[in-house]
């Protein structure tokens, strides 16, 4: 089955409710933009585009993204989503090494070169001419044809292209649809964060139901703007990174928002900190829910969801703000050694996960396939460990580990324990080359506007809550950490400016 018949079904029994928003204005129905998607896959069809065939969407958050989403499908496409802040080198390289047939781009990124491959804006003449033709007939697919080839974000490397399937879609989707509070017709969906990455995909089970669809006016993530949309839709529902929702409930604009009106916020991508996380809670109520997965495993390995962040009587809630949560629906999930034994309950090592929604494999890559799809395994690269409850805690990535002395270090551990500073707003921890030790701990901390710490204050915070052999070595104080476009802190970057030997 086409993952586009998701909308297909919608556009019948929710023909006259408002499908797309920019803003609060409303850009079309569900029939209209059932009849733009569809006559965008015509004429995709009669370019050659089929089964399998990959399109590029490098794209800013706009509405013209999810027509042409279906559009692709309906036509029987692939989908390669682009993060639209990467360098045209990047973009280059992608293109050319999916074989891209051709590429919808918006008009802030047009006049970025593309290779040779064809280039269609969105917004253009041109493109107003592509949705006047008849809608056709939806392509037939196979489960297995692959519908969204998504690249890895390339910190090790150059990136790599996870395809995900028509089947990956639907088990994606469906899980959604079994792991959460019922989605209908009468809420909404936020695009704060990038469609091209975790948001764009959890927007399928919202077109499922017959819900809206809103995307900013600015394209992307400002508190005040997010508020304000928040107070207009109830029923709101969007995707944040950690560091986005500490950016909000950080923001003035906070003491506008009207928390009735949040259904979910679902947060993944990277750590959520516990402390971070309670402050949440407390400023924007019962509407947190957590996911973890990976391009390979779209949103779905494992979730903690809104009533488990809550005390729910088991003197368990705060082991369970750090965890990952429980296994999603349709999915299985161990944590490993090296030879793929399971580990004693407790105990860290490699999560490995299986289910539908598990990637075919990597584009033109069967070694790095091979690697990562074991035994029908997904090694996801996390170190983790399972309690007695099933719950999952991610301690890092295994890249990320520190090895001082003999002994396993996991940043993230500390990380938790310098955040407990009321003045320290982020941090980060990395190893260094040590000649004695093997490595070093490093902390790179970033202190409130307008607050102070000490190295001394931070090493006694440290001593008074972990090993001392876990407490950094040196300290460095700066105004900002990097990060990508989803908010994720930029390790690899972190590692070349303060852990060269």
């Amino acid at each position: 089955m086409n993952i586009a018949s998701i909308l297909s079904n919608a556009a019948k029994p929710f023909a006259e409710r408002p499908a797309i928003y920019l803003g609060e204005t409303v850009v079309c129905n569900y029939a209209e933009f059932y009849q733009r998607a569809a006559s965008i896959g015509h004429w995709l069809k009669n370019r050659g585009v089929g089964p399998g065939i990959r399109v590029g969407l490098y794209m800013s958050n706009v509405p013209e993204y999810f027509e042409i989403l279906f559009g692709v499908w309906f036509a029987g496409g692939c989908a390669v989503p682009i993060n639209a802040k990467l360098h045209p080198k990047e973009v280059v390289f992608i293109l050319k090494n999916c074989g891209a047939r051709l590429v919808f781009a918006t008009d802030d990124l047009a006049d970025n070169p593309v290779g040779e491959v064809e280039l269609i804006v969105a917004g253009t003449a041109d493109y107003a001419r592509l949705l006047l033709g008849a809608p056709g007939k939806m392509a037939e697919v196979s489960p297995g044809d692959i519908a969204w080839l998504f690249y890895t974000s390339g910190t090790t490397g150059r990136p790599k292209g996870a395809m995900l399937t028509h089947r990956n879609l639907f088990a994606m989707t469906l899980g959604f649809l079994a792991d959460i509070d019922p989605v209908d017709h009468l809420d909404a969906s936020l695009y704060p964060a990038p469609i091209s990455h975790g948001a764009g995909l959890l927007s399928l089970a919202h077109f499922v139901r017959g819900a809206a669809h809103v995307v900013p006016e600015s394209g992307g993530f400002e508190p005040p703007e997010l508020v304000r949309l928040l107070n207009r839709f109830s029923g709101s529902s969007f995707f944040a990174a950690p560091t986005m929702v500490k950016r909000l409930v950080d923001s003035p604009a906070i003491a506008e928002l009207n928390t009735q009106h949040i259904d979910h916020i679902f947060y993944g991508g990277g750590p959520m900190y516990v402390e971070d996380l309670k402050r949440a809670l407390g400023l924007l109520g019962p509407c947190l829910w957590q996911l973890y997965g990976q391009g390979e495993a779209p949103c779905t390995i494992s979730y903690l969801p809104k009533h488990l962040h809550l005390d729910i009587g088991d003197s368990r809630l705060e082991q369970r703000l750090a965890s990952a949560g429980i296994a999603r629906s349709g999915v299985e999930i161990r944590v490993v050694d090296a030879e793929d034994r399971d580990m004693p309950v407790g105990e860290t090592g490699e999560v490995i996960a299986r289910g539908d929604v598990v990637m075919a494999g990597y584009w033109n890559n069967p070694e790095a396939t091979a690697s990562t799809l074991r035994n029908g395994w997904l090694h996801t690269g996390d170190v983790g460990s399972l309690d007695e409850f099933g719950y999952l805690t991610l301690k890092d990535r295994v890249k990320d580990l520190i090895i001082s002395g003999g002994s396993n270090i996991y940043p993230r551990e500390v990380e938790e324990v310098l955040l407990l500073h009321p003045a320290v707003l982020e941090v980060s921890v990395i190893g260094k080359p040590h000649a004695d030790w093997g490595e070093e701990v490093v902390a790179i901390v970033v202190a409130r506007p307008g607050q102070a710490v000490s190295q001394a204050e931070l090493d006694q915070l440290c001593l008074e809550n972990i090993a001392r052999f876990k407490r950094p070595k040196a300290y460095h104080f700066v105004a900002a950490l990097p990060k990508n476009n989803y908010g994720k802190i930029l390790k690899t970057e972190l590692r070349l400016l303060y852990g060269a030997a």
